[in-house]
Protein backbone atom coordinates (compact mmCIF):
# COMPACT_ATOMS: atom_id res chain seq x y z
CA UNK A 1 0.00 0.00 0.00
CA UNK A 2 2.17 2.90 -1.27
CA UNK A 3 2.04 6.17 0.36
CA UNK A 4 0.01 9.10 -1.11
CA UNK A 5 2.52 11.12 -2.68
CA UNK A 6 3.83 14.92 -3.26
CA UNK A 7 2.60 15.03 -6.48
CA UNK A 8 -0.86 14.15 -5.79
CA UNK A 9 -1.15 16.20 -3.26
CA UNK A 10 0.07 19.31 -5.22
CA UNK A 11 -2.56 18.35 -7.88
CA UNK A 12 -4.83 18.00 -4.60
CA UNK A 13 -4.42 21.66 -3.83
CA UNK A 14 -4.96 22.78 -7.10
CA UNK A 15 -8.06 21.48 -7.26
CA UNK A 16 -9.04 22.86 -4.20
CA UNK A 17 -8.01 26.11 -5.16
CA UNK A 18 -10.71 29.06 -4.77
CA UNK A 19 -12.50 26.15 -2.62
CA UNK A 20 -10.64 26.23 0.61
CA UNK A 21 -9.22 28.79 2.32
CA UNK A 22 -5.23 29.06 2.29
CA UNK A 23 -5.04 29.46 6.34
CA UNK A 24 -3.00 32.32 8.32
CA UNK A 25 -0.31 31.27 10.47
CA UNK A 26 0.17 33.04 13.31
CA UNK A 27 3.31 33.26 15.71
CA UNK A 28 3.14 32.93 19.49
CA UNK A 29 5.08 35.06 22.04
CA UNK A 30 4.00 32.79 25.07
CA UNK A 31 4.87 29.92 23.28
CA UNK A 32 8.32 31.12 22.14
CA UNK A 33 9.44 31.70 25.30
CA UNK A 34 8.74 28.68 26.41
CA UNK A 35 10.86 26.55 23.93
CA UNK A 36 13.24 29.26 23.18
CA UNK A 37 12.25 29.82 19.51
CA UNK A 38 9.66 30.58 16.92
CA UNK A 39 6.58 28.90 17.59
CA UNK A 40 4.06 29.24 15.08
CA UNK A 41 -0.01 28.43 14.31
CA UNK A 42 -1.31 27.14 11.71
CA UNK A 43 -4.85 28.44 11.64
CA UNK A 44 -7.31 25.79 10.78
CA UNK A 45 -9.92 26.53 13.15
CA UNK A 46 -10.55 29.63 10.64
CA UNK A 47 -10.86 27.10 7.28
CA UNK A 48 -14.28 27.02 5.88
CA UNK A 49 -16.52 24.90 8.27
CA UNK A 50 -14.08 25.96 11.07
CA UNK A 51 -11.90 23.01 10.70
CA UNK A 52 -9.82 21.25 7.99
CA UNK A 53 -11.79 18.30 7.02
CA UNK A 54 -13.56 20.71 4.11
CA UNK A 55 -10.22 20.12 2.26
CA UNK A 56 -10.57 15.77 1.97
CA UNK A 57 -14.26 15.97 1.86
CA UNK A 58 -14.65 18.04 -1.11
CA UNK A 59 -11.68 16.40 -2.93
CA UNK A 60 -13.21 12.93 -2.60
CA UNK A 61 -16.55 14.42 -3.57
CA UNK A 62 -15.44 15.80 -6.32
CA UNK A 63 -13.68 12.71 -7.83
CA UNK A 64 -16.65 10.93 -7.35
CA UNK A 65 -18.32 9.91 -11.17
CA UNK A 66 -21.54 11.10 -12.02
CA UNK A 67 -23.32 7.52 -11.13
CA UNK A 68 -21.96 7.83 -7.63
CA UNK A 69 -22.92 11.59 -7.29
CA UNK A 70 -26.36 10.50 -8.02
CA UNK A 71 -26.87 8.21 -5.89
CA UNK A 72 -25.47 10.69 -2.83
CA UNK A 73 -23.05 10.10 -0.23
CA UNK A 74 -22.92 9.33 3.85
CA UNK A 75 -21.03 10.22 6.73
CA UNK A 76 -20.55 9.40 10.07
CA UNK A 77 -18.58 11.94 12.73
CA UNK A 78 -18.72 13.72 15.53
CA UNK A 79 -19.32 17.48 13.79
CA UNK A 80 -16.11 18.67 11.66
CA UNK A 81 -16.94 16.03 9.20
CA UNK A 82 -19.80 16.23 9.22
CA UNK A 83 -19.67 19.87 8.37
CA UNK A 84 -16.96 19.57 5.69
CA UNK A 85 -19.12 16.23 3.78
CA UNK A 86 -22.56 18.82 4.55
CA UNK A 87 -20.63 21.98 2.89
CA UNK A 88 -18.64 19.70 -0.05
CA UNK A 89 -21.86 18.30 -0.93
CA UNK A 90 -23.95 21.34 -1.39
CA UNK A 91 -21.17 22.52 -3.31
CA UNK A 92 -21.25 20.01 -5.70
CA UNK A 93 -24.48 19.41 -5.90
CA UNK A 94 -25.09 16.00 -4.05
CA UNK A 95 -27.12 14.74 -1.63
CA UNK A 96 -25.59 13.83 2.11
CA UNK A 97 -26.51 11.81 4.83
CA UNK A 98 -24.69 12.22 8.19
CA UNK A 99 -24.99 10.32 11.33
CA UNK A 100 -23.70 11.70 14.42
CA UNK A 101 -23.08 10.14 17.64
CA UNK A 102 -25.93 10.84 19.91
CA UNK A 103 -23.79 13.06 22.40
CA UNK A 104 -22.62 15.51 19.46
CA UNK A 105 -21.83 19.36 19.77
CA UNK A 106 -25.22 21.11 19.20
CA UNK A 107 -22.83 23.71 17.37
CA UNK A 108 -22.00 21.01 15.17
CA UNK A 109 -25.14 19.22 14.94
CA UNK A 110 -26.50 22.79 13.66
CA UNK A 111 -24.20 24.10 11.51
CA UNK A 112 -24.03 20.40 9.56
CA UNK A 113 -28.41 20.72 8.90
CA UNK A 114 -27.35 24.32 8.09
CA UNK A 115 -24.76 23.03 5.35
CA UNK A 116 -27.98 21.12 3.69
CA UNK A 117 -27.18 17.34 5.38
CA UNK A 118 -29.75 15.13 6.62
CA UNK A 119 -28.58 14.45 10.21
CA UNK A 120 -29.64 11.39 12.27
CA UNK A 121 -28.40 11.06 15.80
CA UNK A 122 -27.30 7.11 16.47
CA UNK A 123 -24.64 5.35 18.90
CA UNK A 124 -22.62 6.51 21.84
CA UNK A 125 -19.14 7.33 19.92
CA UNK A 126 -18.41 7.97 16.37
CA UNK A 127 -17.41 4.35 15.50
CA UNK A 128 -21.18 3.28 16.52
CA UNK A 129 -22.09 6.18 14.18
CA UNK A 130 -19.74 4.39 11.65
CA UNK A 131 -21.52 1.14 11.54
CA UNK A 132 -24.95 2.88 10.84
CA UNK A 133 -23.43 4.98 8.10
CA UNK A 134 -22.11 1.42 5.71
CA UNK A 135 -25.30 0.22 6.78
CA UNK A 136 -26.87 2.86 5.05
CA UNK A 137 -24.50 3.21 2.10
CA UNK A 138 -25.19 -0.63 1.55
CA UNK A 139 -29.13 0.10 1.84
CA UNK A 140 -29.25 2.67 -1.15
CA UNK A 141 -26.20 2.48 -3.07
CA UNK A 142 -24.72 6.06 -1.38
CA UNK A 143 -21.06 6.28 -1.01
CA UNK A 144 -19.27 6.69 2.83
CA UNK A 145 -17.17 9.08 2.77
CA UNK A 146 -15.27 7.90 5.72
CA UNK A 147 -13.66 10.00 7.78
CA UNK A 148 -9.82 9.47 7.19
CA UNK A 149 -9.85 5.73 5.31
CA UNK A 150 -9.39 6.72 1.56
CA UNK A 151 -6.12 8.24 -0.31
CA UNK A 152 -8.20 11.24 -1.85
CA UNK A 153 -8.92 12.41 2.17
CA UNK A 154 -5.29 11.89 2.83
CA UNK A 155 -4.34 13.76 -0.29
CA UNK A 156 -6.84 16.62 0.98
CA UNK A 157 -5.67 17.03 4.01
CA UNK A 158 -1.92 16.96 3.00
CA UNK A 159 -2.87 20.29 1.14
CA UNK A 160 -2.28 21.71 4.81
CA UNK A 161 1.48 20.12 5.25
CA UNK A 162 2.48 21.70 1.94
CA UNK A 163 1.17 25.62 2.89
CA UNK A 164 3.14 25.09 6.13
CA UNK A 165 6.34 24.54 3.95
CA UNK A 166 5.80 27.28 1.84
CA UNK A 167 4.40 29.51 4.96
CA UNK A 168 7.30 28.23 7.64
CA UNK A 169 10.85 27.59 5.21
CA UNK A 170 12.51 26.76 7.89
CA UNK A 171 10.24 24.78 10.22
CA UNK A 172 12.17 22.38 12.32
CA UNK A 173 8.90 20.63 14.08
CA UNK A 174 5.65 20.32 12.83
CA UNK A 175 2.79 19.59 15.81
CA UNK A 176 -0.32 17.76 14.70
CA UNK A 177 -3.61 16.36 16.70
CA UNK A 178 -4.28 12.89 15.85
CA UNK A 179 -7.68 10.55 16.49
CA UNK A 180 -7.90 8.55 12.97
CA UNK A 181 -5.05 10.01 11.85
CA UNK A 182 -6.14 11.58 8.30
CA UNK A 183 -4.86 15.04 8.95
CA UNK A 184 -1.42 13.81 10.22
CA UNK A 185 -0.97 11.15 7.22
CA UNK A 186 -1.48 13.95 5.01
CA UNK A 187 0.53 16.39 6.69
CA UNK A 188 3.78 14.01 6.78
CA UNK A 189 2.96 12.84 3.55
CA UNK A 190 3.74 16.14 2.03
CA UNK A 191 6.31 17.10 4.20
CA UNK A 192 8.63 14.31 4.78
CA UNK A 193 9.67 13.31 1.33
CA UNK A 194 10.60 17.32 0.76
CA UNK A 195 12.17 17.77 3.74
CA UNK A 196 13.34 14.64 5.87
CA UNK A 197 14.40 16.88 8.98
CA UNK A 198 11.45 17.90 9.81
CA UNK A 199 10.27 16.19 12.89
CA UNK A 200 6.75 15.14 12.87
CA UNK A 201 4.79 14.94 16.12
CA UNK A 202 1.07 13.00 16.80
CA UNK A 203 -0.69 14.39 19.50
CA UNK A 204 -3.56 12.47 21.39
CA UNK A 205 -5.95 12.92 24.32
CA UNK A 206 -4.26 10.40 27.23
CA UNK A 207 -8.23 9.03 27.91
CA UNK A 208 -8.78 8.44 24.01
CA UNK A 209 -5.71 7.04 22.23
CA UNK A 210 -5.42 4.56 20.36
CA UNK A 211 -2.16 5.59 18.46
CA UNK A 212 0.35 4.35 21.37
CA UNK A 213 -0.77 1.15 21.51
CA UNK A 214 -1.09 0.72 17.90
CA UNK A 215 2.34 1.19 17.03
CA UNK A 216 3.67 -0.63 20.22
CA UNK A 217 1.26 -3.37 18.59
CA UNK A 218 2.95 -3.13 15.32
CA UNK A 219 -1.00 -3.01 13.71
CA UNK A 220 -4.22 -0.92 14.41
CA UNK A 221 -5.24 -1.98 18.12
CA UNK A 222 -8.78 -0.79 19.16
CA UNK A 223 -8.53 1.56 22.46
CA UNK A 224 -10.86 -0.46 25.02
CA UNK A 225 -12.47 3.41 26.71
CA UNK A 226 -13.15 6.89 25.81
CA UNK A 227 -13.94 9.40 27.69
CA UNK A 228 -12.10 13.04 26.41
CA UNK A 229 -13.43 16.31 25.50
CA UNK A 230 -11.56 16.19 22.91
CA UNK A 231 -14.20 14.38 20.34
CA UNK A 232 -12.88 15.45 17.26
CA UNK A 233 -10.15 12.91 18.01
CA UNK A 234 -11.64 10.60 19.74
CA UNK A 235 -11.51 7.66 17.71
CA UNK A 236 -11.47 3.90 18.78
CA UNK A 237 -9.07 2.83 15.94
CA UNK A 238 -6.82 4.01 13.17
CA UNK A 239 -6.97 2.33 9.86
CA UNK A 240 -4.95 0.26 7.51
CA UNK A 241 -4.19 3.24 5.87
CA UNK A 242 -3.36 5.58 8.42
CA UNK A 243 -1.62 2.97 9.92
CA UNK A 244 1.41 3.03 7.12
CA UNK A 245 1.23 6.83 7.31
CA UNK A 246 1.89 7.18 10.69
CA UNK A 247 3.99 4.54 11.29
CA UNK A 248 6.43 5.21 8.10
CA UNK A 249 6.47 9.32 7.91
CA UNK A 250 5.56 10.43 11.68
CA UNK A 251 8.40 10.93 14.29
CA UNK A 252 6.07 10.00 17.44
CA UNK A 253 2.86 10.04 19.09
CA UNK A 254 2.72 11.75 22.46
CA UNK A 255 -0.63 11.98 24.72
CA UNK A 256 -1.95 15.01 26.75
CA UNK A 257 -3.88 15.36 29.73
CA UNK A 258 -7.66 16.55 30.05
CA UNK A 259 -5.89 19.71 32.15
CA UNK A 260 -3.38 19.94 29.34
CA UNK A 261 -5.70 20.59 26.81
CA UNK A 262 -7.75 23.36 29.03
CA UNK A 263 -4.88 24.68 29.03
CA UNK A 264 -4.33 24.70 25.74
CA UNK A 265 -7.52 26.32 24.84
CA UNK A 266 -6.80 29.28 27.44
CA UNK A 267 -4.15 30.09 25.80
CA UNK A 268 -5.13 30.47 22.37
CA UNK A 269 -7.84 31.80 23.68
CA UNK A 270 -6.79 34.64 26.05
CA UNK A 271 -3.28 35.39 23.79
CA UNK A 272 -3.80 34.76 20.42
CA UNK A 273 -7.31 35.76 20.63
CA UNK A 274 -8.16 32.68 18.85
CA UNK A 275 -10.98 30.16 19.36
CA UNK A 276 -10.18 26.59 19.29
CA UNK A 277 -12.44 23.33 20.37
CA UNK A 278 -10.46 20.66 22.58
CA UNK A 279 -9.42 18.68 19.96
CA UNK A 280 -8.02 21.62 17.81
CA UNK A 281 -5.79 22.84 20.85
CA UNK A 282 -4.21 19.45 21.30
CA UNK A 283 -0.92 20.84 19.52
CA UNK A 284 -0.96 23.95 21.78
CA UNK A 285 -1.32 21.47 24.52
CA UNK A 286 1.50 19.19 23.97
CA UNK A 287 3.77 22.35 23.38
CA UNK A 288 2.96 23.61 27.04
CA UNK A 289 3.23 20.45 28.47
CA UNK A 290 6.31 19.60 27.27
CA UNK A 291 8.52 22.29 25.44
CA UNK A 292 11.48 20.26 25.67
CA UNK A 293 10.11 17.85 23.49
CA UNK A 294 10.29 20.65 20.52
CA UNK A 295 12.68 21.87 18.69
CA UNK A 296 11.82 25.55 17.35
CA UNK A 297 10.94 26.58 14.45
CA UNK A 298 7.59 25.02 15.66
CA UNK A 299 4.42 24.86 13.90
CA UNK A 300 2.00 23.59 15.47
CA UNK A 301 -1.83 23.32 13.76
CA UNK A 302 -4.77 24.39 15.29
CA UNK A 303 -7.08 21.96 13.64
CA UNK A 304 -10.69 22.76 14.49
CA UNK A 305 -12.80 25.82 16.21
CA UNK A 306 -15.94 24.42 16.27
CA UNK A 307 -16.85 24.47 19.87
CA UNK A 308 -20.51 24.74 21.82
CA UNK A 309 -20.39 28.15 23.73
CA UNK A 310 -21.57 25.92 27.03
CA UNK A 311 -18.29 23.88 26.59
CA UNK A 312 -16.32 26.64 26.11
CA UNK A 313 -17.58 28.21 29.21
CA UNK A 314 -16.39 25.05 31.27
CA UNK A 315 -13.56 24.38 28.79
CA UNK A 316 -12.34 28.28 29.81
CA UNK A 317 -12.98 27.69 33.73
CA UNK A 318 -11.22 24.19 34.11
CA UNK A 319 -8.51 25.72 32.09
CA UNK A 320 -8.24 28.78 34.29
CA UNK A 321 -8.23 26.23 37.51
CA UNK A 322 -5.57 24.04 35.82
CA UNK A 323 -3.28 27.00 35.15
CA UNK A 324 -3.61 28.27 38.82
CA UNK A 325 -5.81 30.75 38.15
CA UNK A 326 -8.60 29.86 40.59
CA UNK A 327 -7.81 29.12 44.31
CA UNK A 328 -10.29 27.15 46.28
CA UNK A 329 -10.02 27.12 50.20
CA UNK A 330 -11.74 25.91 52.98
CA UNK A 331 -10.90 26.98 56.40
CA UNK A 332 -11.56 27.57 60.16
CA UNK A 333 -12.44 31.31 61.51
CA UNK A 334 -13.92 32.20 64.62
CA UNK A 335 -17.89 32.38 64.84
CA UNK A 336 -18.07 35.81 66.29
CA UNK A 337 -19.36 39.38 64.54
CA UNK A 338 -17.10 40.50 61.94
CA UNK A 339 -14.78 37.59 61.69
CA UNK A 340 -15.77 36.92 57.94
CA UNK A 341 -15.82 40.43 56.58
CA UNK A 342 -12.04 40.68 58.19
CA UNK A 343 -10.74 37.70 55.94
CA UNK A 344 -12.21 38.74 52.68
CA UNK A 345 -10.48 42.31 53.49
CA UNK A 346 -7.46 40.77 53.87
CA UNK A 347 -7.95 38.50 51.03
CA UNK A 348 -8.93 41.91 48.84
CA UNK A 349 -5.89 43.41 50.50
CA UNK A 350 -3.47 40.14 48.77
CA UNK A 351 -4.98 41.09 45.22
CA UNK A 352 -7.38 38.10 45.43
CA UNK A 353 -10.79 38.43 43.73
CA UNK A 354 -13.91 36.39 45.93
CA UNK A 355 -15.69 34.68 43.16
CA UNK A 356 -17.83 33.10 45.87
CA UNK A 357 -18.28 32.10 49.63
CA UNK A 358 -20.12 29.60 51.95
CA UNK A 359 -20.13 29.71 54.98
CA UNK A 360 -21.41 26.48 57.75
CA UNK A 361 -21.57 26.19 61.22
CA UNK A 362 -22.25 22.77 60.94
CA UNK A 363 -19.89 21.03 59.10
CA UNK A 364 -18.75 17.39 60.75
CA UNK A 365 -16.17 17.88 63.47
CA UNK A 366 -15.95 21.87 63.62
CA UNK A 367 -14.87 22.99 67.02
CA UNK A 368 -17.44 24.43 69.04
CA UNK A 369 -17.20 28.33 68.81
CA UNK A 370 -15.54 27.96 64.83
CA UNK A 371 -17.32 27.94 61.81
CA UNK A 372 -15.78 26.65 58.44
CA UNK A 373 -15.28 28.70 55.15
CA UNK A 374 -15.44 27.80 51.78
CA UNK A 375 -13.67 30.29 49.23
CA UNK A 376 -13.34 30.50 45.59
CA UNK A 377 -10.78 33.29 44.44
CA UNK A 378 -9.09 34.31 41.06
CA UNK A 379 -5.74 35.00 41.09
CA UNK A 380 -2.90 35.79 39.33
CA UNK A 381 -1.04 32.56 38.76
CA UNK A 382 0.45 29.68 40.91
CA UNK A 383 2.67 32.03 42.88
CA UNK A 384 0.23 33.97 43.92
CA UNK A 385 -2.03 31.62 45.10
CA UNK A 386 1.29 30.39 47.28
CA UNK A 387 1.48 34.17 48.41
CA UNK A 388 -2.18 34.21 49.79
CA UNK A 389 -2.44 31.16 51.22
CA UNK A 390 0.77 31.59 53.07
CA UNK A 391 -0.15 35.11 54.33
CA UNK A 392 -3.55 33.64 55.14
CA UNK A 393 -1.77 31.15 57.01
CA UNK A 394 1.07 33.70 58.77
CA UNK A 395 -2.11 35.61 59.96
CA UNK A 396 -3.35 32.37 62.09
CA UNK A 397 -6.13 31.24 59.65
CA UNK A 398 -6.39 27.64 59.73
CA UNK A 399 -6.73 26.30 56.52
CA UNK A 400 -7.96 22.65 56.19
CA UNK A 401 -8.10 22.26 52.29
CA UNK A 402 -6.46 23.58 49.33
CA UNK A 403 -7.15 23.31 45.32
Amino acid sequence: MPHVSVAEIREAAELLRGVVRYTPMESSRPLHDLVGGPVHLKCENLQRTGSFKIRGAYLRILRLTEAERARGVVAASAGNHAQGVALAAALLGVTAQVYMPIGASIAKLTATRAYGAHVDLVGATLDEALVEARAYADRTGAVLVHPFDHADILRGQGTVGLEILEQVPDVATVVVAAGGGGLISGVAAAIKPQRPDVRIVGVQAEQAAAWPGSLKAGHPVRVGSMSTLADGIAVGQPTDLTYQHVDDLVDEVITVSEDDLSRGMLLCLERAKLIVEPAGAAAVAAVLARPDLFTPPVVAVLSGGNIDPLLLLHVTQHGLVAAGRFLSLRMEIPDRPGSLATLLAEVGELGGNVVDVEHSRVASMLPLGDVQVALRLETRGPAHCDEVVGALVASGYRILDRS
